[in-house]
């Protein structure tokens, strides 16, 4: 089963993207929404997070999101052991899903594909970019935050042109008319690459 890294920058509309993917028939995996579901549900996981974070990680068998992104926010060391127990598991739980789809392809929607290295089982990778302006909008109109909340989570996550020149291609997400076509496009040449057509 081929795999399509779909990624972007906060902001950049990848969901959006996805969801184009998903219209034209193809399986799609949120990385993201994956991710807090483990964290719910997997016993083995949440056994982790409580060994490396404390008892407070989970209130009455919940998550504590808040209690988590107050340690791990500012705290380079944290996150990764945060990101050392999810992404593994993450990684299998995508690997079970990917076996069981029948679409041509795969797309694997994830915010940070490059920076946690999950890239390299990619074997065709897409870029969501969209003018910075245009993206700290979006995510202050999505997240009711301010602008410098929103520069200080772009500041954590890799640049367009660091994530462009590990890319196959890249979707402008500005308009989303023409953000369709370009998917479209990309979505034929996948498949002329599979012989499907």
């Amino acid at each position: 089963m081929m795999v399509v890294g779909l990624t972007g920058g906060i902001g950049s509309g990848k969901s959006t993207i996805a969801k184009e993917f998903a219209a034209l028939g193809i399986a799609v995996f949120n990385s993201d929404e994956q991710a807090k579901v483990l964290i719910a549900t997997d016993a083995q996981v949440k056994e982790r997070i409580i060994a490396a974070f404390g008892e407070k990680a989970y209130q009455n068998g919940e998550y504590n999101r808040a209690y988590i992104a107050q340690i791990v926010f500012n705290n380079p060391e944290k996150l990764a052991i945060l990101n050392s127990i999810v992404h593994p598991a993450l990684a299998k739980h995508f690997k079970q899903w990917a076996k069981k789809q029948t679409s041509p392809y795969v797309l694997k929607e994830a915010a940070i594909l490059f920076e946690n290295g999950s890239y390299k089982d990619c074997d065709y990778i897409i870029t969501v970019t969209a003018p910075e302006q245009l993206r700290i909008a979006r995510v202050m109109a999505r997240d009711h935050c301010t602008e410098a909340q929103v520069r200080a989570r772009m500041a954590q996550q890799w640049s367009d042109a660091q994530r462009i020149a590990l890319s196959n291609a890249v979707i402008e997400n500005i308009d989303l008319e023409s953000a369709k076509e370009q998917v479209k496009r990309i979505h034929l040449q996948l498949c002329q690459s599979l012989k499907l057509w």
